[in-house]
């Protein structure tokens, strides 16, 4: 056994390349269980290491999960065939194990091929010949004698120079002579032949041996069949005939028929036949005596052999074999108790349930077996009723929950004897099936909506309540406990709003409706009940409107030009619902010149509106403003806020800010508003007026020289009054008079940028000055810087 010596392969393998190697191991078909088929070796440095047997393919349980030791700072696998392995080369050739390597946290899978060789020097009888059982073959007896029945073919074997022989005993009478075997592996029959040997089974035990002293062994069962007989043949087969016994001589009993070419019959047995007689031609069986059993009881049994053959061929025919009963004539039938059964049983009678057994008799013969046969008169009755003998028992599961099934069932008992003619005596059966109550009512949870604005009366929906028992809507509906807001119908189950709904207060009702049947049983008095929950969920309907506090409002505002300024912020809510807070706010009266506008709920004074002039004289404005909710609730409900706006415009002579605070009382909950109006007072840097200063200066000069130019210019006109030099001079001063004057414009556009603290400074008078020596008297003031002015007014209220 020098096999795995040859077959040892060592890997100095990396875990990295296991998945990349395809690895063929051959092994001989006559390695048997414990044999290891190959080692291997990995080199991993982790202290962890495994290798699998995920599969193996074609599926077997030949090989045992592989070994892993580690050895010499390596790990060696190693695979072995289990105690189950029973290798054959002729069955199956080639394995393929998938392997898994895990070294540490890397997992690495490789395929082991594994070829099974021939082994010359083994002999293996394979097939059905060495099965327990052995090969089967069917031979026919008028086989020739010496002729070839079976080969035996051993793959492998033909070039061995096998042996076989029969080494089971073939001793006489059993064999007619002995089978024999040659090496070429052919079966032949005995030399005497296998006639007369029909229906008989040889079991033949062969055994194979080869010169190496190796054998195996092997059964052949020769079934011998018999010769196909002549052509003749019987249409009937054995059988009894059974006859009363007052026919008359000459009367048919039975007619035999058989099938070939003018075939002829003949009674073979008794000889002579005292009762019988058949016709040679037609094969009538016919009386030929008086069959009475008082005068010949020997006629109470006769058996009849009876021959047909051919005319041409009288030695080939066929034999059928009669059995004629007589029995005494049948004058009455059968008499039965009860004559009428009348029964009552309840639905739930089980299967197998004895009904009531039928007491017969023959009155012609104590000791006649009678036969009991049920016939149905009702389409549901052969389903639930059956008859064993004389007894009378519920077959199936009976059932009154479908319409018209609990009915009566009626059937008649046939009653026969068996005398000839054969007389019948018919039961009337007539069962009454009565319900039970056997299933409680059910329904199933359901969930109703209803608005918190429905009235009285209103219906919410149905209870369906459901009863396997028949019929099924015999239920009665009842509510057990709950509030008194709803009610349901008794009879239909309808559930009906009969109080008031609040959705701030109760949202949600749950009802336990309780079910009773009634009229599904035989007591009247019996009944069922179940119940369910019935969820009502209250639908929120918008019926309470937003209120603003204060629904009044007075102001008085300052606002600056050029900008937008906020006026008030609207509180509004509803307070049965604190918790809506989207509401839509609109200007609907009041808003004229679209000076005023709505950010959410700040009233905001809006900046200068385009073609509009900024209003010179103070103004009062009366809005009247629509607060409406919002949101999914319908309908939407509004209210609607007064705010009285005073605007006086802003001027640069406004010194200080003005505080109004007016309270308008429009009910016993209104509390006054406090109303402020701030004006920001300009403080400008020192730097700045240092700046603004020198500005003014090199404005003087500028106009200082403009005019020096403007009277060199006026001059010289008058000098040269020529009309070239007229034009350009006018020209000239035409362009300087419109560079003063822009010069000027820039000016006054600029001082209305500066600080109303400045204008402050001056008394106005309502008469106009010019900005120039304005700037000439302020220059002094502008250097000591501005003061920043406010002023707080102590709260009024009226």
């Amino acid at each position: 056994m020098l096999l795995l010596g040859l077959l040892v392969l060592h890997f100095a393998l990396m875990v990295s390349d296991l998945s990349g190697l395809p690895w063929f191991i051959n092994v001989s078909e006559s390695q048997g269980p414990g044999t290891a088929l190959q080692p291997f070796s990995f080199n991993c440095s982790s202290s962890t290491a495994s290798l699998e047997l995920l599969s193996v393919q074609p599926p077997t349980t030949f090989f045992n999960p592989p070994s892993l030791t580690r050895w010499q700072g390596s790990y060696v696998g190693k695979v072995t065939l289990s105690s189950s392995a029973r290798l054959n080369a002729l069955e199956v050739n080639h394995y393929e194990l998938q392997l898994q390597f895990t070294c540490g946290n890397q997992v690495m899978r490789g395929p082991l091929s594994v070829d099974v060789q021939r082994d010359p020097s083994r002999v293996r009888c394979a097939g059905r010949f060495a099965s327990p059982a052995g090969e089967t073959i069917q031979v026919l007896e008028t086989i020739t004698p010496g002729a070839r029945l079976y080969t035996l073919l051993l793959p492998g074997l033909e070039l061995q120079g096998a042996q076989m022989s029969i080494i089971s005993a073939q001793d006489p009478p059993h064999f007619p002579g002995p089978f024999s075997i040659n090496e070429q592996g052919w079966l032949r029959a005995p030399p005497q032949g296998l006639k007369g040997q029909a229906q008989k089974v040889f079991q033949l035990r062969i055994s194979v041996s080869l010169r190496q002293g190796q054998s195996c062994q092997g059964m052949v069962t020769v079934k011998v069949l018999p010769a196909p007989s002549s052509q003749v043949s019987f249409l009937q087969h054995a059988q009894n005939i059974t006859i009363p016994d007052n026919l008359d001589p000459g009367r048919e009993v039975f007619h035999v028929q058989a099938r070939g070419s003018d075939v002829r019959y003949e009674i073979l047995s008794p000889v002579p036949s005292p009762f019988y007689s058949i016709g040679r031609a037609d094969g009538v069986i016919r009386t030929t005596a008086s069959l009475e059993l008082a005068r010949a009881p020997d006629a109470a049994v006769t058996r009849l052999q009876v021959k047909a053959f051919e005319r041409l061929q009288p030695w080939a025919g066929a034999k059928l074999d009669l059995t004629v009963i007589v029995q005494g004539a049948n004058h009455w039938p059968p008499r039965c108790f009860p004559a009428l059964l009348v029964t009552q049983i309840p639905e739930t009678a089980p299967v197998g349930m004895v009904l009531r057994t039928l007491d017969c008799t023959d009155p012609d013969a104590a000791d006649t077996i009678l036969d009991y046969q049920l016939w149905f008169h009702s389409p549901l009755s052969p389903a639930s009723l059956r008859l064993r003998d004389s007894v009378l028992e519920v077959n199936a599961t009976l059932d009154c929950d479908a319409p018209g099934a609990c009915m009566q069932l009626a059937a008649s008992i046939l009653v026969l004897d068996g005398g000839q003619p054969q007389m019948t005596t018919e039961v009337p059966v007539l069962v009454m099936v009565t319900p039970v109550n056997e299933f409680s009512p059910a329904c199933v949870p359901q969930t109703f909506r209803v608005r918190e604005d429905a009235g009285p009366h209103t219906l919410l929906g149905s209870v369906v309540g459901t009863d396997l028992d028949y019929p099924h809507n015999s239920i009665e509906y009842y509510v057990s406990g709950g509030p008194a807001t709803f009610a349901v119908d008794r009879l239909s189950g309808e559930v009906q709003l009969l109080g008031p709904l609040d959705y701030e207060q109760q949202r949600l009702y749950r009802l336990a409706v309780l079910l009773i049947d009634h009229g599904q049983d035989q007591d009247p008095t019996y009944h069922r009940s179940g119940s369910c929950t019935i969820t009502i969920e209250v639908e929120d309907v918008n019926d309470q409107a937003p209120e603003c506090e204060p629904p009044f409002q007075e102001l008085t505002i300052y606002p600056p030009p050029g900008r937008s300024v906020e006026v008030t912020k609207m509180s509004c809510q509803i307070p049965q619902e604190p918790q809506r807070l989207a509401f839509s706010y609109s200007i609907v009266r009041g808003n004229s010149q679209r000076r005023f506008s709505l950010q959410g709920a700040v009233l905001m004074h809006n900046g200068p509106v385009l073609g509009l002039p900024w209003p010179e004289q103070p103004r009062t404005y009366e809005l009247l403003i629509r607060v409406a909710d919002k949101g999914p609730s319908s309908p939407h409900l509004s209210t609607t806020a007064t705010i009285i706006v005073h605007l006086i415009p802003w001027r640069a002579s406004t010194v200080a800010t003005s505080t109004h605070r007016t309270t308008m009382r429009v009910s016993s909950t209104m509390t006054p508003l406090l109303v402020t109006s701030t004006e920001v007072v300009w403080q400008p840097e020192s730097w700045f007026v240092v700046v603004l200063t020198a500005t003014g200066v090199l404005v003087l000069l500028a106009l200082s020289w403009s005019l020096s130019k403007l009277t060199q210019g006026l001059t010289q006109v008058l000098q040269a009054p020529s009309k070239p030099a007229q034009a350009l001079r006018l020209n000239s001063i035409q362009g300087a008079d419109g560079s003063f004057e822009g010069f000027m414009e820039a000016q006054r556009m600029e001082l209305p940028q500066a600080p109303n603290g400045i204008m402050s400074l001056q008394h106005f008078d309502g008469r106009t000055q010019d900005s120039s020596q304005t700037l000439l008297r302020m220059g002094p003031q502008l250097n000591s810087g501005f003061p920043a002015t406010t002023k707080h007014l102590p709260p009024a209220f009226s």
